[in-house]
């Protein structure tokens, strides 16, 4: 198949959207990070999306759209939680799980009766998206379980040959993926934990006496055994291996000043074997500049042919902290050295 890598003109905008509504696939840039789209009402566009990244079927899609008003197609309900988180971060990178309408193929949702949305704040994805007339199911552009893509380049090296085609934006503003979080309940839950903290939502909702949980799956620091049938994710990022390097990756936890000269022995121990290092590590409070560089330091590595990744832990008892961490431990396998 040939991937056209399309310059983002109004022209190349009409002419990816054209390719949406037909059943194709089209890669575009978001604040969070490059989606690949698919008409999310069409179960064999959808199916195409799977195909293309090697995605598990039962990996439920996030379906995009450009305005607030395009929700009542896609869920039966808007409740006054729902209505109240709209109001404070859509548009935006927030994931809002809601009950679904019943002609969304189940390709869409996983096979779940639920279906994860959001209206993103790039003016690029939403115009693609009002283009298309149909709202988009778009996971990350990338092959799956590699890390999520934040600039265009990223798409190319995982995609090429695989999508229809590319629209070739900017570097992704935030750098991870949305916070996800299930509405369906009396209290909400994040299922996958983003820029948009706990703190921030429950500023959101607290005028209607409410809390926001965390998924406890968020706090097992082991891969789920991608074997468990018996567990269906709500969320994309709950079951299955993801954002890996191609290198050997350790993360060092524990007081900064001990991160470091660990980080520094373990360098030169493995440089001495004649390994190439590659070494990630932030300041005490680069929060947003982590999430921003994480996955496109991973790239950068694979590009580098890094043998091996060290890379210092975030604290996580701040909100981004723990979303990037979330990411970071996945990224390793749950490799953590404590010292």
């Amino acid at each position: 198949m040939e991937t056209k890598l399309l310059d983002v003109t109004t022209e190349n905008i009409e002419l990816a959207a054209a390719l949406i509504a037909d059943g194709k696939l089209v890669a575009f840039p978001t604040e969070t990070v490059y989606g690949l789209g698919a008409d999310a009402m069409n179960g064999r566009a959808v199916g195409k999306v799977y195909a293309a990244k090697g995605r598990p079927s039962d990996n439920p899609m996030i379906v995009h759209i450009a305005e607030k008003e395009e929700l009542a197609r896609l869920t039966p309900v808007v409740t006054p939680i729902m209505e109240a988180l709209m109001e404070t971060f859509w548009p935006g990178p927030l994931t809002m799980v809601v009950r679904k309408m019943p002609g969304i193929p189940d390709a869409t949702t996983g096979g779940l009766d639920t279906v994860g949305v959001r209206m993103p704040s790039d003016e690029i994805a939403r115009k693609l998206i009002r283009k298309s007339g149909c709202p988009i199911a778009a996971p990350s552009a990338n092959i799956s379980g590699r890390p999520s893509p934040t600039k265009p380049e990223h798409v190319v090296e995982d995609l090429q040959g695989r999508i229809d085609a590319i629209l070739m934006g900017h570097d992704c503003q935030v750098g991870i993926e949305s916070t996800v979080v299930d509405v369906t309940d009396d209290i909400p839950t994040i299922l996958r934990p983003g820029i948009i903290t706990q703190k921030d939502l429950e500023k959101a909702v607290e005028k209607l006496g409410k809390k926001v949980e965390m998924d406890p799956a968020l706090f097992v620091n082991r891969p789920r055994d991608v074997s468990d049938k018996d567990f269906k994710p709500k969320a994309p990022g709950m079951k299955y291996k993801h954002y890996a390097p191609k290198a050997e990756m350790l993360i060092i936890s524990g007081e900064i000043s001990k991160v470091k000269a660990e980080i520094e022995k373990l360098k030169a121990e493995n440089e001495a074997k004649g390994k190439n290092v590659g070494v990630i590590l932030f300041g005490d409070h680069q929060f947003k500049e982590a999430a921003h560089d994480f996955f496109a330091k991973l790239r950068d590595f694979d590009v580098q042919a890094v043998d091996m990744i060290l890379a210092g832990a975030l604290d996580s008892n701040d909100g981004v902290g723990f979303a990037v961490m979330n990411r970071m431990l996945k990224s390793a396998g749950y490799s953590i050295l404590n010292v």
